[in-house]
């Protein structure tokens, strides 16, 4: 008796098999009707998921002494950041949180910590944040309330972040100076009427910052500002209807390289003279390639000659 239903009994196993391979197929949501489109099996789901679950690593930024940077990449839910400490290494993770990782700099004479911003559930109230290297421990540096916080740009002597908050009155985006390592010298710079100022660069001796006033994609003003007290004064025309897409002190602090549409259909380099405020085109520029070339070529002395004054600083 027994071996009669043995048969049977295989028979039955394989016949449920069939029938649960059959059913491994994706079923259409309730609010999907579907006529005439034959079933899509889970295997073909799991097949295209490597494609589909692609995770690029981003350039964030370089150690200032070792051959060393930071990326920006996903191994979970939400991007994060990574360090590589050498060509072709491994990644090391040195944040994990529920939320992505909205930019990270290393602190730009020894690397001793990295400043990086976030926000909680997506509520883009971005704050500012600093990771220190040694112990991984991490200190938040802005107020920490509904305020938006980001724009973050380093000193010369790298001792000073300039950044952009609303924490005010939660519309007007002030600049703020602070020491990252002591968030306690966090400090109001300018007061502001808008939305869409940033400060984008210090002098080489950092008593000024150069900051642009974003009105829209096609008019922005460049302002010079006294670090210490805020007092600003107008590099070019606010009337103006005229774009300005980057800008950088030169080494010897009298101008500001500049790229700008002004008398042009297209962005190009240009040089502004503090003393004249006469704006001097150097070359045409059309794409993002071309101006990044342009900046580098037109101004490698220029930058050569910040990072000396640099390292010599951070002596």
């Amino acid at each position: 008796m027994c071996h009669r239903l043995l048969p049977i009994t295989a028979l039955v196993t394989l016949t449920a098999a069939a029938l649960g391979a059959q059913n491994q197929t994706i079923a259409p949501t309730p609010n999907l009707v579907v006529d005439g489109i034959p079933a899509i099996p889970v295997s073909v789901a799991d097949e295209v998921r490597r494609y589909t679950e692609g995770r690029p690593a981003r350039f964030a930024g370089w150690h200032p002494v070792r051959r060393e940077m930071l990326i920006s990449t996903r191994f979970g839910n939400t991007a994060q950041v990574h360090s590589v400490k050498m060509p072709g290494g491994a990644r090391t993770q040195l944040t994990f949180f529920n939320e992505p990782i909205a930019g990270a700099t290393f602190e730009p004479v020894q690397g001793r910590y990295v400043v990086f911003g976030k926000d909680v559930g997506g509520n883009e109230f971005a704050q500012l944040y600093r990771y220190d290297v040694a112990d991984g421990r991490i200190t938040l540096l802005t107020d920490g309330g509904r305020s938006q916080n980001g724009g973050a740009v380093w000193s010369t002597r790298g001792d000073r972040l300039a950044y952009g908050s609303t924490r005010r009155n939660g519309a007007d985006r002030d600049v703020y100076v602070m020491n990252p390592a002591d968030p306690k010298t966090d400090k109001l710079v300018m007061q502001v009427t808008g939305g869409g100022w940033q400060a984008i660069d210090w002098s080489p001796d950092d008593s000024r910052l150069l900051v642009v006033d974003y009105a829209s994609i096609t008019k922005s003003t460049l302002w010079i500002v006294d670090a210490a007290n805020g007092q600003k004064t107008a590099l070019t025309n606010p009337a103006e209807d005229v774009s300005y897409g980057a800008g950088v002190f030169s080494a010897d602090g009298r101008g500001v390289y500049v790229t700008t549409d002004k008398d042009s259909e297209f962005q190009r380099l240009g040089y502004i003279d503090l003393a004249s405020q006469i704006l001097a085109h150097i070359a045409t520029i059309i794409t993002a390639e071309d101006r990044d070339q342009a900046i580098e070529r037109i101004g490698m002395e220029d930058l050569r000659a910040r990072l000396k004054r640099k390292a010599v600083l951070a002596r």
